[in-house]
């Protein structure tokens, strides 16, 4: 299905110097309240984005955000992440103080109880363990494939998410998956695709975790098995844009050697769930230069030469578009596991969705990261740890 889209006049409220303001949602399970946070300062600032793009947990906050007012998404955004953490047992415990969590051992022992509990009972509204189990069901049953059920996620998401909005939204929706069958990645965009609850999920369906999800005969899982983040997806799909896109990465390429096994786990899963932007905005340079420059020779070409086949071909790959990338990066405490992204607890929850907040409210108060690229290859990267000095 294709629709019809207008510019979202929202963008120009803040008086942004780009065509395209998008949000780019990285996968991380828990993790996720921090973009949660993040979009919260940004809806307060008035910047509102035309395109947001997720995968795995970062496409259920993308859905949220697309499918309903600025306003309104802070608000289903929260009641979302407060019933997906909701814990009778453990909130009782933090209330009454029946647990007193003072030092980072005592947080570090209450995160891995509430890891302990998500393995054994899921998340409310997301997901419940599988029974019988996948072993006790026929190979070749969608069931034997998964240690979770998902079927929660699905009525929490037609709940939450207008759908409808999306899909006659002037807002861009992406969301990547794998396909199973094929190996190939792909992205549910409201642009080509009718986007309905099944896109949202499985973008989100990690093996050996969640189940696989069928759509028009195919089955996908969680987009994150090839790449985590969208961010190549917006600034190379779809017409070429003066583009500033907010990059909330859930996952620290840097980080220090491990010295123990459990931190061997949670270090593997940082540099493979990462996004690496940095040297992906490297490369991206590098292109973008490339194209500038083609586009200034092609201006100098002759009408005659620029009539013929070859140039026709190049003048579509050149531009003198500018890519502006705002990077933000959750940066984990020393009590957090390698468990940290199935910990869902209301506590660690409301951590997250903190530190999101300020760290987006910290880099908006520098004007750089808001402003157009001035270099010759028009891309630009702003990190609050890096420029910001903070």
């Amino acid at each position: 299905m294709n629709v019809q889209f207008q510019a979202d006049s929202r963008a120009g409220e803040r008086h942004l110097p780009f065509e395209c303001i998008a949000l780019v949602l990285q996968g991380g399970g828990a993790l996720g309240a921090y973009q949660a946070g993040v979009y919260e300062a940004l809806t307060e600032a008035n910047i509102h984005p035309n395109w947001v793009a997720g995968v795995s947990i970062g496409a259920i906050n993308s859905a949220i955000i697309a499918g309903n007012e600025p306003a309104e998404g802070v608000a289903k955004l929260r009641t979302f992440w407060r019933e997906i953490t909701a814990n009778p047992l453990l909130d009782w415990a933090v209330a009454s103080d029946a647990l007193t969590l003072k030092g980072d051992l005592a947080r570090e022992l209450f995160n891995q109880l509430s890891a302990i509990y998500t393995v054994m009972a899921g998340a409310s509204g997301f997901f419940t363990l599988r029974q019988p189990a996948p072993w006790l069901h026929p190979s070749g049953a969608l069931e034997a494939t998964s240690f979770y059920e998902t079927k929660l996620l699905k009525s929490t998401l037609e709940r939450l998410v207008d759908f409808d909005r999306i899909n006659a939204s002037e807002m861009r929706l992406s969301v990547g998956a794998v396909n199973v069958r094929t190996g190939n990645f792909v992205y549910f965009d409201n642009r080509t695709h009718t986007i309905r609850p099944e896109h949202v999920m499985a973008s989100g369906s990690l093996p050996p975790g969640f189940p696989a999800v069928e759509i028009e005969g195919e089955f996908y899982w969680d987009g994150g098995l090839i790449s985590n983040t969208p961010l190549q997806w917006v600034v190379e799909q779809g017409p070429r844009q003066d583009t500033l896109a907010f990059q909330v990465d859930l996952w620290s390429a840097r980080g220090e050697f491990p010295g123990n096994l459990s931190e061997v786990v949670m270090r593997q899963k940082e540099i493979q769930y990462s996004s690496r932007t940095r040297s992906k905005t490297d490369e991206f340079k590098r292109y973008q230069r490339a194209r500038k420059m083609l586009a200034s020779l092609l201006s100098k070409l002759s009408p005659e030469l620029l009539a013929s086949e070859e140039a026709r071909m190049l003048n579509s790959i050149a531009d003198h578009k500018v890519y502006s990338i705002v990077e933000l990066i959750y940066r984990s405490k020393h009590y957090e596991g390698h468990s940290k992204d199935y910990e869902f607890s209301r506590l660690s929850m409301e951590d997250h969705w903190r530190a999101g907040y300020h760290d987006a409210v910290r880099t908006l108060r520098y004007p750089e990261a808001l402003q157009r690229p001035r270099n010759q290859e028009g891309v630009s990267m702003f990190d609050l740890a890096v420029h910001g000095r903070e």
